[in-house]
C-alpha cells in the first residue's frame, strides 16, 4: 500500500505487510517538516524493517534510531541528510538510548548508504557528531560524513547526559566511510567503562580531522586495518588500552599537521599487561613536514598501561621528513611496568632516532 504523510510534508511509501518485513521509503524534501517526518515514521516502524532514505532532508532536530532495524539510503549522492542553518545539533543521527540517557546500550542497528553533512558554516559554534551510536553488533558501511564541528563518527558508552552503560557494546563494524573536515577527531571511540570492545574498523578514508584521525578510548580486541588518514592535526591513531588488538596495512600520509606544539604520532598505543597485541604492515610518513619547531614527531609509539605489555610489532615502514625532532619507533614503560617487544622487519628511514627503548622495555626479534 502507499501512504502520504502530507502532514510531515514528507512522503512516505510502506509497501508489503504491516508486520514490516517489507522496506520502508522515506523521501526528503529538503525543507525544515523532514526531521519530524523521519522521527514520526520511526517511532511508528515495526521492528526488523529497512528504512530507505530518498533525496535530500533537511535536519533540525536529531534523528533517534531504535534499534532491530536497517537505516539505508540510495547512494552518497543520491541520499543526504544536511543539518539546518542555525540548528546546533548535538547529532545528526543518534542512538535513542543514548537520547534517553538509559543506562543499556541498544541493539543491533546498521545505517548504509547515504551522506550526513553537518553544515559547519552555518552552524559555527555547534559540536554536532555525524553519528552518534549506542548500540552492540552493529554494522557502519558506505558513509560520508562530512564538515560536522565535532566527531564525523561516534561510537559511544556514555549517553547525552552523560550516564555509563551497564553492559557490553561489542561486535560491530565501521567500513568503507569517507569522513572529512571533522572538528574533533574523524572516528572517536568514547568508552571509560570498558564496553565498547571487539569491534572492527576497516577501510576507511579519514581526511583534514580537528585533532585525531582515529581516537580510541578502548582499543581492546578491535581490528583497525587499511585505512588511509591524512591531514590529521594531533596523531593520526590514537590507541588507548591496547589488549588482543590488532592494528595493520593502515596507509597514513602523516600527522602533527598543525601549528600547535605538542608530541605527536603516526601510530600511539597504551599497552595493557593482558593479552598481546599486533601492528603490523603500516604505512606511516611525514609528509606533513614536521613544520611545527616545538614539537615532537613519534611515528610508532607504545608505552604500558599496567604489568607487563606484549606487542608484536614487524613490517611497518616509516619514512620521515628529515628533521631532528622525530622518533622512528619509540618505546617506553617505567617502573614497576614492563613492555616486551617483539619486532622484526620494519623499515625505519629520514627520521632523526630510528629507535628510542626506554626503562623497562625489552626488544627482540622472537621466534
Amino acid at each position: 500500500m502507499t501512504l502520504r504523510a502530507s502532514v510531515f510534508a514528507l512522503l512516505v511509501l510502506l509497501a508489503g505487510s504491516a508486520r514490516g518485513a517489507e522496506p520502508l521509503l522515506l523521501v526528503g524534501t529538503n525543507s525544515p517538516a523532514d526531521a519530524a517526518a523521519i522521527n514520526a515514521a520511526v517511532a511508528a516502524s515495526p521492528e526488523g524493517v529497512e528504512i530507505v532514505f530518498r533525496g535530500t532532508f533537511l535536519l533540525n532536530q536529531t534523528i533517534r534510531l531504535r534499534g532491530n532495524r536497517s537505516y539505508r539510503g540510495e547512494s552518497r549522492t543520491g541520499t543526504v541528510l544536511k543539518q539546518a542553518d542555525g540548528a546546533n545539533l548535538p547529532a545528526l543521527l543518534a542512538s535513542s538510548v543514548w537520547l534517553d540517557n538509559t543506562a543499556w546500550c541498544d541493539v543491533p542497528t546498521a545505517v548504509r548508504h547515504l551522506t550526513l553533512d553537518g553544515n559547519r558554516k552555518s552552524n559555527p559554534t555547534s559540536q554536532t557528531v555525524g553519528l552518534m551510536l549506542r548500540a552492540w553488533l552493529s554494522v557502519v558501511e558506505d558513509l560520508c560524513i562530512t564538515n560536522c564541528g565535532g566527531d564525523g563518527l561516534r561510537l559511544t558508552s556514555v549517553s547525552a547526559n552523560g550516564t555509563r552503560l551497564k553492559n557490553t557494546q561489542v561486535n560491530g563494524s565501521i567500513s568503507g566511510c569517507q569522513i572529512e573536515n571533522s572538528g574533533r577527531h574523524g572516528v572517536c571511540i568514547e568508552d571509560p567503562v570498558n564496553s565498547v570492545t571487539d569491534w572492527t574498523l576497516r577501510d576507511n578514508w579519514i581526511a583534514s580531522s580537528g585533532a585525531d584521525g582515529i581516537h580510541m578510548d578502548n582499543a581492546a580486541g578491535w581490528v583497525i586495518e587499511r585505512n588511509h588518514i591524512y591531514g590529521a592535526p594531533h596523531s593520526a591513531i590514537y590507541a588507548n588500552r591496547m589488549c588482543a588488538t590488532s592494528i595493520s596495512d593502515n596507509y597514513l600520509e602523516g600527522f602533527g599537521e598543525t601549528t600547535e606544539a605538542g608530541t605527536w604520532c603516526g601510530i600511539q598505543g597504551t599497552v595493557q599487561g593482558d593479552a598481546a597485541s599486533t601492528i603490523a604492515n603500516n604505512r606511516i610518513f611525514g609528509f606533513g613536514g614536521e613544520k611545527q619547531e616545538q614539537s615532537q614527531y613519534r611515528y610508532l609509539a607504545l608505552s604500558v598501561n599496567y604489568g607487563t605489555g606484549l606487542v608484536v610489532v614487524t613490517g611497518n615502514a616509516i619514512r620521515g621528513a628529515g628533521t631532528t625532532r622525530s622518533v622512528g619507533l619509540h618505546y617506553t614503560a617505567g617502573a614497576p611496568r614492563r613492555l616486551n617487544i617483539v619486532s622484526t622487519g620494519n623499515a625505519v628511514e629520514n627520521v632523526h632516532t630510528p629507535a628510542f627503548t626506554g626503562e623497562g622495555v625489552t626488544v627482540s626479534a622472537g621466534q
